[in-house]
């Protein structure tokens, strides 16, 4: 009975020795788990009263204590430069230090006053020293060759644990990044909100890369701005949308975006950067990286990072910025072809409705125009050998009169019908405002309507179609008489304008009748749709289609209650 029992304590033991042994491993698989380990065996080996084990951080430049056993509080938040006190001297040297008394030293810094002697060792790394390892001793003279010779040992197994510990981390955060990247990917497969993607991306940014904020900006049409679209601050649950545009001419930003390659920055209050208002409100955050979001050899904007401390970015790390902001890019482009695409499908929608009505109408006014025309050879006849009879003679007028709204009407369904190649010839702007205003000098006198022209000199001639143009303007000038039914002032304004880098000559018609919403200016230009009285809604439907067959287009800003402005632009051809 006491062997069986004997056995299981036996088992017992070696099971229990084997599990603390897995979890000494699990422990050395970690930066941290590795750093106490080999610190509390050098205190142990040396009978130390207090340790600590110090790395050199690259990107303040300052001694780390990165564990410590035995001293005082406040001195685990000591900060040694490289050179300074005992422990920045042998970082420097390279060499190990033995002291007996540190008050006779004139290179120790005092952390703790109970230490009277100190023996410190470089710890090395492929031929870098990396950091120091450190043991103190309340008793003068406590360290001897031998204790050199062990601490020596130590850091030199430690440096190698170490470098398996930071292989491991460096695999960890890899494999993190590695899934993260692979989700992000599955969310712009199945994108339906492209803020939130992006939101995302600028929060994954920012956990990766141990950053305090981040945000993402993307080009306006015109790529003279920045806008921001998403932003990310690590310090605060509630996140408020930040409202930010920054012109490219007077940001660092613009560098990222015209050479399209990363920046970094390790501090960003440097004078020279002041003045950058993206830095502006940053006063919190030291240092900086962005990367450009590129999509088909084109720049769309930036992903850019803040540190609260200073930081030197490595290059895994811009890489990683760039793949993230590589995502973005995707995302921004896979959202703007759906745009496109339901776009698309809505105008064809819309082109298919406007082509069956279009050919209905054409339909129905080839089928009207015939019987029109035998009437009106009726009415001529009638109006002929009825001459003595006024009243009869008043009633032909008025039928001969509305036989004539009839067929304009017909004309202008048909020339919504078809689509006329213009006659292009050269003529001067001037001329055919001219000639419209004689046309409609009536209506405008009729309805208390002011005129002014501005027309801008040395203006080319404009080669286009003439009847067109003019049907063009006639219909913008009648469209602004119905708009003015209590009188007002029309403006028309002939000009250059660049759109797109692209001349234009435009011809403004401005009036100051009841203006239009939103809603409205998207269906004006729709055939036959119409909110007046009375009117047909082919007017402006025929101005839309003219400019079409002069390559050209129309503009329409309107302000309800203030008036509205049509402008069509003409491109200059060679």
């Amino acid at each position: 009975m006491k062997s069986g029992s004997g056995d299981k304590n036996n088992l017992f033991i070696a099971k229990k020795a084997s599990l603390l042994s897995i979890n000494k491993i699990k422990r050395l698989l970690t930066v941290q788990g590795v750093i106490r380990h080999f610190l509390k065996i050098a205190i142990d080996i040396t009978q130390s009263d207090s340790g600590s084990f110090v790395l050199f951080n690259p990107n303040t430049g300052f001694l780390d204590i990165e564990a410590s056993f035995g001293l005082k509080r406040r001195a685990k938040k000591t900060k040694l430069r490289v050179g300074e006190g005992i422990t920045g001297w042998v970082a420097t040297s390279g060499k190990p230090l033995r002291i007996d008394d540190v008050s006779k030293d004139w290179r120790y810094v005092s952390i703790d006053p109970r230490i009277r002697s100190e023996l410190a060792v470089p710890i090395e790394w492929q031929s870098t020293i990396v950091g120091v390892l450190n043991v103190d001793s309340h008793e003068k003279s406590h360290y001897k060759p031998q204790h050199e010779k062990q601490l020596e040992t130590i850091a030199s197994e430690a440096a190698q644990w170490l470098s398996y510990a930071w292989e491991i981390e460096k695999l960890r955060q890899q494999a993190k990044q590695l899934s993260t990247l692979i989700e992000i990917g599955r969310t712009i497969v199945s994108q339906e909100d492209l803020e939130k993607t992006l939101e995302g991306v600028v929060r994954n940014a920012v956990f990766f890369m141990n950053a305090n904020k981040g945000k993402l900006f993307l080009l306006n049409r015109e790529k003279s701005e920045l806008l921001l679209i998403a932003s990310y601050d690590s310090n605060k649950e509630d996140i408020k949308k930040e409202k930010m545009i920054i012109s490219l001419s007077e940001s660092i930003f613009g560098v990222v975006v015209k050479k399209c390659k990363p920046l970094a920055i390790q501090d960003i209050h440097e004078e020279s950067l002041m003045h950058c208002p993206e830095f502006a409100l940053e006063n919190e955050m030291v240092s900086f990286l962005a990367v450009p979001l590129v999509f088909g050899k084109e720049c769309q904007g930036l992903l850019a990072i803040f540190t609260a401390t200073p930081h030197r970015f490595s290059n895994s790390q811009i890489q990683l910025l760039q793949t993230l902001a590589d995502l973005s890019a995707v995302a921004l482009a896979k959202a703007r072809l759906l745009e496109r695409i339901v776009q698309t499908e809505e105008n064809l929608r819309e082109g298919e409705r406007l082509l069956s009505l279009g050919l209905l109408a054409a339909e129905i006014a080839h089928e009207i125009r015939n019987p029109l025309t035998v009437i009106h050879m009726l009415l001529h006849s009638l109006k002929m050998r009825i001459k003595e009879d006024p009243v009869s003679q008043r009633d032909l007028e008025i039928l001969e009169k509305k036989m004539s709204q009839l067929n304009r009407i017909v004309d202008q369904v048909l020339v919504i019908g078809r689509s006329t190649e213009p006659a292009l010839e050269a003529m001067k702007v001037e001329d055919i405002i001219d000639d419209v205003l004689l046309l409609s000098r009536h209506k405008l006198a009729g309805q208390r309507i002011e005129v002014q022209t501005k027309i801008s000199p040395l203006l080319p001639n404009l080669k286009a179609d003439r009847a067109q143009v003019e049907q063009a303007v006639l219909n913008l000038i009648l469209n602004a008489i119905q708009a003015m039914e209590e009188g007002g002032m029309l403006e028309i304004i002939a000009e250059l304008q660049h759109n797109d880098a692209e001349p234009y000559l435009a011809i403004r018609v401005k009036d100051t009748g009841s203006g239009m919403t939103q809603a409205e200016i998207e269906d004006i230009f729709v055939p036959f749709l119409t909110r007046k009285k009375e009117g047909t809604g082919l007017g402006l439907a025929i101005v839309q289609k003219i400019m079409e067959n002069h390559r050209g287009k129309v503009e329409v800003h309107s302000t309800l209650g203030q008036g509205s402005t049509f402008s069509l632009l003409f491109p200059l051809l060679d």
